[in-house]
């Protein structure tokens, strides 16, 4: 850029993957290939990027991305992995898929399934839910091409690859997973006992309320988006009644809960003591 503000002559090209084999690609694995694919990044062919090669030379721009870019598996991944923030302008969701993205639950209906369910149905619950993660990731066509016990080192991981199912199973089950997560526990099995620690509680008598918890934030979570304002006003205040009754207020050094109407009758001194005791401000 600073070459062509100067008058001289200069490009500089972004290649995408080429399809002919070379010594620079020589290292990218198929699960490579395939991730690549279905991040919208599809492979260009010799003819194409030679076209390109001749349109680059021709255009003002000194910085160009010479690629072949599959805006349909880009708009296949709304609602399921993040658009890279640089193509975000190439691609919208259109109305009927906007409305038809299932909305995350954070985990909380897998939990609901496991508080449910008998130590063994737990595990199978997991293992298969890391195995159709695993399947996703590395573009195999079910869960059934994953052996639980095969290492993933075995199944053609890599680092890469490795972020994109922790990524995946942080969405899937409400955690924060490490990136290093495929090489704590290196196989299906090992992994889905690690979720199992993670999500089931060993608590007796407050296991129905958490379960109870769960169903409510689901509920929440697939209805907010369609709820009126009146009804979303409803419900904030007898959640915040409900917090002010389990945390109290005063000596405890629970959270008070005011709402607006009470804020407005408020007297200076009780909203003084409010800052002084419950938000421990001096």
């Amino acid at each position: 850029q600073h070459r062509r503000a100067t008058g001289l002559p200069a490009h500089s090209l972004a290649w995408g993957l080429w399809e002919q084999a070379s010594g620079l690609l020589g290292e990218l694995t198929e699960v490579d290939r395939r991730r690549m694919n279905r991040g919208g990044f599809a492979a260009l062919s010799t003819p194409d990027a030679l076209r390109l090669f001749d349109t680059a030379r021709v255009l003002p721009d000194p910085v160009l991305l010479p690629m072949n870019l599959d805006t349909t598996a880009l708009r296949a991944q709304i609602g399921t992995n993040p658009v890279p923030p640089l193509l975000r302008g190439l691609v919208r969701p259109n109305r009927r898929q906007a409305r038809e993205t299932p909305e995350t639950d954070g985990g909380a209906s897998l939990v609901l399934r496991l508080s449910s369910a008998t130590e063994e149905e737990q595990e199978k619950i997991l293992v298969d839910l890391v195995r159709e993660q695993v399947a996703a990731v590395l573009g195999y066509a079910s869960l059934d091409s994953v052996e639980p016990t095969r290492a993933f080192s075995d199944l053609g991981f890599d680092s890469l690859s490795a972020v994109e199912l922790r990524n995946s199973l942080n969405t899937a089950t409400g955690l924060r997973l490490p990136a290093t997560l495929v090489f704590d526990y290196p196989s299906p099995v090992a992994l889905a006992e690690h979720l199992r620690s993670e999500l089931v509680t060993e608590a007796t008598a407050e296991t129905p309320l958490l379960v109870d918890l769960a169903r409510l934030e689901a509920q929440l979570a697939g209805s907010a988006t369609a709820l009126a304002d009146e009804v979303r006003v409803n419900i904030r205040g007898r959640l915040e009644a409900l917090l002010a009754g389990l945390y109290g207020s005063g000596d405890d050094g629970g959270t008070a809960v005011i709402s607006a109407d009470q804020l407005e009758s408020v007297t200076d001194e009780e909203l003084f003591n409010l800052i002084d005791n419950d938000l421990e401000v001096s």
